[in-house]
């Protein structure tokens, strides 16, 4: 379980999950969603096996089936920042968001058995609704959606402790992105069965999460999910950029610790073109600033998990940008494949997928973790 400050589980049953195999399959049987995508971005419709080359760690792999994902429910988590640097946005974004479940659960093929959840993150974390096929009471929920009050945020967040993330003296606390997507993965997704999928909307910049930015790729990878995270530049919050601390590093240290042990050492393949933003650590451990690039962030999850990462340059692009993720979502495969070498360690492995067609893009999660035999 998530033991972190100020993350509430309000209205969710409190019986501890039981622990589930990373993916639903047969022993060692692997299951991957795929977007296949043209040259504008459209689902492509109509590949088989025979379009495709898949590879695990290198090793071509035999892939035993794949067809459009149609007989899977979809569980969908929305995920939306509602500190102060959305607030412009945050009436645009419950606007779109809105029209997103509507056609998630109420409209095509099996609408009826698709679920969703929603949770809301600033200074705080909370799930606000719980898995539901009622477009209506998301609808109601996003509504209301607003930051987590001054007076909740003060009661929960009790006395300063050493431990407490500082900027100049000053206490540092921001959207908890990593603390919601871990949140969001281990504890609500992680026993669920189906074609699973995180939508994040925000600015990529985290500011006081328990959790680090692998570990929270690492428990959507556990989880078997995918993430879709949409883009919008926050305004900065007067006071409250971000300066390294006395360690050179991140305020307060990063979160979490990075990269901190990630299975083969580091993060796969190292972060890409180095830490997002002005470089990390700052030499001499001086106080140093540091901008963090929130939009690299939120690729990196993306690419990461099988997702894709969109960018609202306005508000007015928010309602396009869910009707493609919609799209995306009701237009994948679902591809199954049996390793070649067995793996009951639950060690990580890379794997690749190519189509025949040059000019298609193929999506998929950068890995998985294998079924650990215990």
């Amino acid at each position: 379980m998530l033991a972190v400050v100020g993350i509430s589980l309000a209205g969710r049953a409190q019986s501890a999950p039981q622990p589930g195999p990373v993916l639903r399959a047969s022993a060692q049987q692997i299951l991957l969603s795929v977007s296949v995508l043209d040259k504008r971005g459209a689902p492509v419709t109509g590949l088989t096996a025979a379009d495709l080359t898949l590879t695990q760690d290198g090793r071509p792999q035999k892939i035993q089936s794949f067809a459009p994902d149609t007989a899977r429910p979809l569980q969908v988590g929305l995920l939306i920042d509602t500190s102060g640097r959305m607030s412009k946005a945050l009436g645009a974004e419950r606007t779109a968001a809105a029209k997103f479940v509507q056609t998630l659960l109420s409209e095509g093929a099996g609408a009826a058995k698709n679920e969703a959840f929603l949770i809301h993150f600033d200074r705080e974390v909370e799930l606000l609704r719980d898995f539901t096929n009622s477009a209506r009471e998301l609808r109601s929920d996003l509504e209301t959606l607003g930051p987590t009050s001054r007076d909740s945020r003060e009661a929960q967040r009790g006395p300063e402790t050493p431990g407490d993330d500082r900027t100049w003296g000053r206490r540092v606390r921001g959207p908890q992105l990593y603390d919601a997507i871990f949140l969001a993965s281990d504890e609500v997704m992680k026993t669920k069965h189906g074609h699973k999928a995180l939508v994040i909307f925000s600015d990529g910049v985290d500011r006081g999460s328990k959790e680090s930015l692998n570990e929270a790729t690492d428990a959507a990878d556990h989880a078997g999910l995918a993430i879709f995270t949409v883009y919008f530049r926050g305004e900065r919050e007067r006071g409250l950029d971000d300066y390294s601390g006395t360690d050179g590093g991140y305020p307060g240290g990063y979160p979490g610790g990075y990269p901190g042990g990630y299975p083969g050492g580091g993060y796969p393949g190292g972060y890409p073109g180095g830490y997002p933003g002005d470089g990390y650590p700052p030499p001499g451990g001086r106080r140093t600033k540091v901008t963090v690039d929130g939009k690299k962030i939120l690729e990196t999850i993306a690419q990461r998990t099988g997702g894709r990462a969109f960018e609202a340059k306005k508000t007015e692009n928010l309602d396009e940008i869910y009707a493609q993720i919609a799209a995306e979502l009701r237009g994948q495969y679902l591809l199954t494949f049996t390793p070649d070498i067995a793996d009951k360690e639950g060690g990580y492995h890379k794997v690749t997928l190519k189509t025949s067609k040059g000019d298609d893009e193929v999506v998929i999660r950068q890995g998985y973790f294998a079924q650990n035999a215990d």
